[in-house]
């Protein structure tokens, strides 16, 4: 039986060494349950899965979000700046909330505020301030850390390292690319290619999908979705390049062809992570989507591909 305390853990299987595919507990369906106590109501909370998803939820999520994001690059840039923070915070929060089901404790305070504060100082400072805010972060962490108690200090800092490079780092590049010539349209085309990889990848997989990729590390992507992933996303990659960016349409392909790996390898590490750690989605925070990771983990990987092949691009001109 689940803790009620850790809401997303997975109750079906117990997670294995690491890398190793689940395994099944043993048969309690003869050992009764205990009568629950009266006068004290059971609070459950199911994570929504990508399999079953809350389909209106998800499209009232998804239109509010690609409003935001709209807003920002065309009209307010501090809107932007915000929601990146507010998602680099949020993605943060997920991953030490996640952690503490393998008993990994990261200081949140600390680790929250320096993923906050990562976007906002490249979308200010660009390049060099990014690095004094990682540098500033990680500093403040440890000595955060390293004046509470002694018991799993060295795991409470590496997961807090962990956290702030796969979230606050990672999207931090999204404000650097903005900062480039034609930088709106180069972050909408990115995140563009990597909700097109997720959504068509994920529409070809329930229908024809048949042969799993990686079944140990996610049972449900399929290479027949991946086959749509490829497909959608170089239609979406060459329109953007034509219609959006002025580029050539080969350079459309190329880069939706580079930005599905990237953001196939992205889902594939938070499901590694997932899977280590025996939980089914990072969090509840969007209805229809799950948390914030599990909403951004493609877009994490996909950002600093799009940006290298931008700079390749923009170097060969």
């Amino acid at each position: 039986m689940s803790d009620p305390s850790r809401p997303h853990q997975e109750t079906k299987a117990s997670p294995g060494p690491a890398g190793e595919a689940f395994s099944p507990r043993a048969d309690l369906s003869a050992v009764p349950a205990p009568a629950p106590r009266r006068g004290r109501r059971e609070r459950r909370h199911t994570a929504p899965s990508r399999a079953g998803r809350n389909l209106p939820a998800a499209i009232g999520v998804a239109v509010v979000l690609i409003g935001t994001l709209l807003l920002g690059l065309f009209a307010q840039p501090v809107v932007l700046a915000l929601l990146a923070g507010a998602a680099a915070g949020t993605g943060v929060w997920e991953v030490g909330r996640s952690l503490r089901f393998r008993d990994i404790a990261i200081p949140r305070v600390p680790a929250v505020t320096a993923g906050v504060l990562m976007p906002l100082a490249a979308f200010y400072g660009e390049g060099e301030a990014l690095m004094i805010a990682v540098v500033v972060g990680l500093t403040l962490v440890i000595v955060w850390r390293a004046l509470g108690r002694r018991d799993g200090m060295i795991l409470s800092i590496m997961g807090s390292v962990f956290a702030l490079l796969w979230v606050g780092f990672l999207l931090s590049i999204a404000l650097l690319l903005y900062h480039t010539d034609a930088g709106p349209l180069k972050v909408l085309t990115v995140i563009l290619l990597a909700v097109g990889s997720d959504t068509c990848g994920y529409a070809v997989g329930v229908i024809w999908g048949r042969h799993p990729m990686a079944p140990r590390i996610s049972p449900k992507k399929s290479w027949e979705g991946f086959a749509g992933s490829l497909g959608g996303s170089v239609v979406i990659g060459v329109l953007c390049a034509v219609l959006l960016l002025d580029h050539a349409w080969w350079e459309g392909a190329l880069l939706a062809v580079v930005l599905v790996l990237a953001a196939t390898l992205g889902d594939f590490a938070e499901s590694m992570v997932k899977r280590e750690l025996g939980i089914k989605d990072m969090g509840t925070l969007l209805p229809g989507h799950g948390g914030v990771m599990d909403r951004i983990d493609s877009i994490l990987f996909a950002v600093p591909a799009g940006y290298l092949l931008f700079e390749l691009f923009a170097a060969r001109a």
